[in-house]
């Protein structure tokens, strides 16, 4: 009798154990394909860019339903075509952006870190109330300053130069200085201490401690800075008044016009322009993801 009741708890933990393995290996099966259906939807409108891009130039671009693949033949030469044409030059843009790109980034990284060490390690009277000051700052949208800057650009002589997208960089950003303090504020006190009785002074400890420290969130903000920028239509448009000066996000606004917009080789422009942001996502993305989950982790 024992025998028997051993051997049919056994099977029942067998079965348990199995029913438990299938209902794990279905609920894994369903995850995976709800994410690969999503990530369909989501890549849908690449697709039809490129199928557009791949088209001749007498063939019909917008059709009903959409068509997915040329019915004729794929021509690859429509990319190279739209980085050498001659009234879109689009190799010289990618320079005049990348400029642009670089200056902010060097700009954003060392005004706000230092802004943020001093509101996340610093004690000093009022620095609670210009930290609140700064977070209102944030409720003003861009286009409430955007003609009072242009005309202080202006009468300085900026209009025409790179100095308008630029320069401002280097005065600092509410949100990247909220996000890079948040992160500083959970480093132990402790550090800092050890630092000054070794004899550091505090641009010591912000160079050689915190900043090393900062990577995860000063990633992150250097990502969100190259996406504006690199994307960023509305500044260059009204701050640069030559075609040799213009960014990528102009030069594809121009591609578009009343009649006879080239759509083949504009949306292979807005492909060749996508490549750069997934390749520093891809390079970035351990430091982006853990820079964003641990930002705000202390008040």
């Amino acid at each position: 009798m024992q025998t028997t009741a051993k051997t049919a708890t056994s099977a029942g933990q067998a079965d348990s154990a199995l029913r438990y393995r299938a209902q794990r290996i279905a609920g894994q099966a369903l995850a995976y394909g709800s994410l690969i259906l999503l990530s369909a939807f989501v890549l849908m409108p690449l697709g039809w860019m490129l199928t557009v891009a791949l088209k001749p130039d007498n063939m019909p671009y917008f059709t009903i339903p959409p068509e997915w693949f040329p019915t004729s033949y794929w021509e690859w030469n429509n990319f190279p075509r739209a980085l050498l044409d001659s009234v879109q030059p689009f190799l010289r843009y990618t320079f005049n952006t990348l400029i642009i790109v670089l200056g902010n980034m060097v700009g954003t990284l060392f005004s706000c870190s230092l802004v943020a060490f001093a509101f996340a390690r610093l004690r000093f009277r009022g620095s609670e109330l210009l930290f609140n000051v700064l977070i209102i700052t944030m409720l003003i949208p861009w286009q409430v300053l955007m003609i009072p800057q242009f005309l202080l650009y202006y009468k300085l002589g900026w209009y025409g130069t790179y100095l308008p997208l630029i320069v401002p960089s280097f005065t600092g950003n509410a949100f990247f200085i909220f996000l890079i303090r948040q992160y500083m504020r959970s480093f132990p006190r402790d550090l800092d201490e050890s630092a000054r009785i070794d004899g550091c002074n505090f641009w010591q400890v912000f160079w050689y401690i915190v900043l090393p420290l900062s990577t995860p969130v000063l990633v992150v903000c250097m990502v969100f800075v190259f996406q504006n920028t690199w994307s960023d239509l509305l500044g260059p448009l009204i701050y640069l008044d030559s075609n040799n000066k213009f960014t990528l996000a102009v030069g594809l606004a121009n591609m578009v016009t009343r009649a006879g917009t080239k759509w083949n080789l504009l949306m292979a422009a807005n492909l060749i322009t996508i490549i750069p942001m997934v390749v520093v996502y891809f390079f970035a993305q351990e430091k982006l993801i853990g820079g964003i989950a641990s930002v705000g982790l202390k008040g």
